[in-house]
């Protein structure tokens, strides 16, 4: 029995000193604990805000069924916009004009030509020539760009600037 104490003594310094090595790795592991902790009781506490007394469960299941709802919402959002695209193709979103002196006679460029247009490119085509004694306004359909009457060169200019667009 004499030989284990003075084994112990003899080596009393060293089992103190890993003694002492395993409590700072144990201190060092608990507070890394207490911080993960922390911040899990931080993340916790954000997803449960306005929540009192529920459980996880209750609060991810309310969760989902605000993911569904808003699902749906986006379904119908998509579902209207669809709709909204359909009919602005057939929208006027090309409008161009032009004025123009139609006669030598006549002062100013009182005549004009104004073009209006789908995306598909059909439209009309309103033409109004001022003269000094009379004025005349008078209209063509406009079928993919085209019109099937004969064009003057401002008419055939304004259609192929809306056109170009």
């Amino acid at each position: 029995m004499g030989s284990i104490i003075q084994i112990y003594n003899s080596i009393s310094i060293y089992i103190v000193a890993a003694l002492i090595i395993v409590v700072l790795i144990l201190f060092i592991i608990s507070m890394v604990s207490i911080s993960a902790i922390g911040k899990l009781e931080k993340k916790f506490r954000k997803m449960t805000r306005g929540t009192e007394n529920s459980n996880l469960e209750e609060i991810i299941e309310r969760y989902m069924d605000k993911i569904d709802g808003t699902s749906n919402e986006i379904a119908m959002i998509k579902e209207k916009t669809e709709q909204i695209n359909n009919k602005l193709v057939k929208c006027i979103q090309k409008v161009e004009i032009i004025r123009y002196k139609a006669f030598d006679d006549v002062g100013s460029d009182l005549s004009f030509s104004i073009v209006l247009l789908n995306e598909n490119d059909d439209g009309i085509l309103i033409t109004s020539i001022y003269g000094r004694n009379e004025s005349t306004i008078y209209s063509k359909p406009i079928d993919k760009g085209i019109s099937r009457y004969e064009l003057s060169e401002e008419e055939k200019q304004v259609l192929g600037i809306a056109v170009n667009r």
